[in-house]
């Protein structure tokens, strides 16, 4: 299946935490008490900021009369004041950071947690780097939002608003003028914020994809190697990396297109107030020390005025990078457990499929398929390519919705079972062993947790690898390097016959579970399989027909279809499909 990482998600059922502002009040609730503390103190930091203001007013009209005590007194009162503000915002950081943090770890976990509940399908369509800057870059904006909404966006609010109070104090024509140009600012960023936050989400997908590309890479870096395509791997991350700095270089533009719009408001705003407070102060309405109160609270303001832009930038792109997220992660889920889910009872591990339809795509796997597995009956499936075999065990195991009839497993539909107890009843060792970059006694362990040291060691003999981890430098605690690099083919696969003998559940399957094995190795293996499979229902999927001579039955699919099953002697006598794979086998053709 080819590798999209720009699907469109579906906006039907939209779920509520593709919303970027929902998203950041689901993480913030839970502990909202920090967050209304942070933003009260900001609040209060703010407004007193900006009252300092008054002190210039004071000492201005002191040195006017000629009073030196008043001019020495507020002059000494005002570094008081501005380090009052300042213990203030120090205050404000640490609550800030409580909030922060939390809001973070929070993300995290949801994040994770609706990310891993994806169906099978899901992973399979995306490459899983990209899947993790997603969540890199909804976490690190989450990072972002709060600082620049504490001590950019409120701060600033804030202080106009604590401005346009003062600046109204002193005459209402200059204080219409300043609400004037602020509404003015808002007004045009608040037009040019959404294209900026298309360029930002743009950008955002982009990087998303050269990440993606570039751990796919790295994933299969002895594919590279072997096939000599790191100048193809180059000119192609190349390539995606152009196109990233096209975006970024457009989304900069933008930017700068905005701080030039902002400017020339500014600029005829700030020239009407002042045209208008020279005028009121010439005629005598107004104090010096009220026109120089004024010119310091614009003086102090004209960064955030001039910047007002540039916060809606910061703002867009955060968001934009949250929303490209959000969106692709909080897709609806393909499989669900039904409402009344129970978990799965198993008692003798009875499978029954009854009339199952399942299309993949534009092809019909399976159609009116029916069979039976009794509890405790060891199945090998046999087939070539494409007859259904890998699909018959996702389905099995829910990855895919049916698309008609249905499965049962002890006469418990498996559409009525939760996911989790499905999958916890049956123990799979896949062809190609999935190993974490953990220690081998954690991979084993994963097959049960809880497992003590001396259970890891049993099923580790029982697996026949237990001599070649004792051989390690670190044993048990040797890191297999990601997805068990570190390992040959047969030990990957021992430790993953391990992990599943650990887990002992009723129905097993194997999927090809020694054919990264040597003859020697096999031997030894198949003697600890006999005693894994006794009493369990298997499925045991295998072009080794070597392997299932011993099956209680065998099942020769072909297009979805059973078109033989009986025994192994009972198949070559027949001489048919199952029969001809044999000659070809045990005649040396494959």
């Amino acid at each position: 299946m080819a590798l999209d990482t720009n699907i469109t998600p579906p906006t039907e059922n939209a779920h509520p935490l593709r919303n970027p502002y929902r998203f950041f009040w689901h993480v913030s609730r839970p502990h909202a008490g920090w967050m209304f503390f942070a933003i009260a103190l900001v609040v209060i930091a703010a407004s007193i900021s900006q009252l300092t203001n008054y002190f210039y007013k004071f000492i201005v009209e002191a040195v006017e009369r000629g009073d030196v005590s008043s001019a020495l007194w507020w002059g000494m009162i005002f570094p008081a004041a501005m380090f009052a503000v300042q213990v203030l915002y120090r205050c404000s950081g640490y609550v800030g950071a409580r909030w922060t943090t939390h809001a973070y770890k929070q993300s995290v976990i949801t994040l994770y947690h609706h990310a891993t509940q994806h169906s099978h399908t899901y992973f399979s369509n995306r490459f899983s780097g990209s899947i993790t800057n997603k969540i890199r870059n909804v976490v690190g904006a989450i990072e972002e939002v709060i600082p620049d909404f504490l001590w950019g966006q409120l701060t600033s609010l804030v202080a106009f608003v604590t401005a346009f109070a003062i600046i109204v104090s002193v005459d209402v024509g200059a204080g219409s003028a300043f609400i004037g140009l602020l509404v003015a600012l808002i007004v045009v960023n608040s037009l040019m914020a959404k294209e900026k936050a298309r360029l930002s989400k743009m950008s955002a997908a982009i990087g998303t994809r050269m990440q993606g590309r570039v751990v796919d890479t790295f994933t299969n870096i002895s594919a590279v190697r072997q096939y000599t395509q790191q100048l193809f791997e180059e000119s192609t991350h190349e390539s995606l990396a152009e196109e990233s700095r096209t975006a970024k270089f457009k989304n900069w533009m933008y930017t700068e297109r905005m701080l030039l719009i902002n400017s020339v408001v500014l600029f005829f705003g700030t020239g009407a107030m002042f045209w208008r407070l020279i005028t009121q102060w010439s005629a005598g309405f107004i104090s010096a020390g009220d026109f120089v109160l004024v010119l310091a609270l614009t003086a102090n303001l004209i960064g955030n005025l001039l910047f007002i832009g540039r916060a809606f930038n910061a703002m867009s792109r955060t968001l934009g990078e949250m929303r490209e997220g959000l969106e692709d992660i909080y897709v609806p889920y393909d499989i669900v457990d039904a409402d009344a889910a129970q978990p799965l009872q198993v008692t003798n591990g009875t499978i029954v499929w009854d009339d199952v339809r399942f299309n993949f795509e534009a092809n019909t796997v399976f159609d009116d398929f029916s069979l039976t597995i009794p509890g405790g009956q060891r199945v090998g499936l046999v087939g070539s390519s494409g007859a259904g075999k890998s699909t018959f065990v996702s389905l099995l195991l829910r990855q895919h919705e049916l698309g008609a009839g249905k499965i049962f497993i002890d006469g418990q539909d498996i559409t009525t079972v939760t996911q989790d107890s499905l999958r916890t009843a049956i123990a799979v060792v896949p062809q190609e062993p999935l190993l974490f970059h953990r220690t081998i006694r954690e991979n084993i362990a994963y097959g049960k947790l809880d497992a003590p040291d001396d259970e890891i060691e049993a099923v580790a003999r029982k697996a026949y690898a237990h001599d070649f981890i004792s051989l390690l430098p670190q044993g048990y605690d040797t890191l297999v390097g990601e997805r068990g690099v570190k390992l040959s083919g047969g030990q990957k696969q021992r430790v993953a016959i391990a992990r599943a003998m650990l887990k002992d559940a009723p129905i097993l399957i194997l999927d090809e579970a020694t054919s990264a094995l040597d003859s020697e190795s096999e031997v030894a293996i198949q003697k600890a399989l006999h005693a894994l499979m006794a009493g369990k229902t298997v499925i045991a999927i295998a072009h080794r027909l070597s392997t299932l001579r011993e099956m209680d039955r065998i099942i020769v699919l072909d297009s979805g279809k059973v078109v033989e099953d009986g025994t192994h002697d009972a198949l070559l006598s027949y001489g048919g499909v199952y029969g001809r794979l044999w000659e070809h086998q045990s005649g040396g053709f494959l």
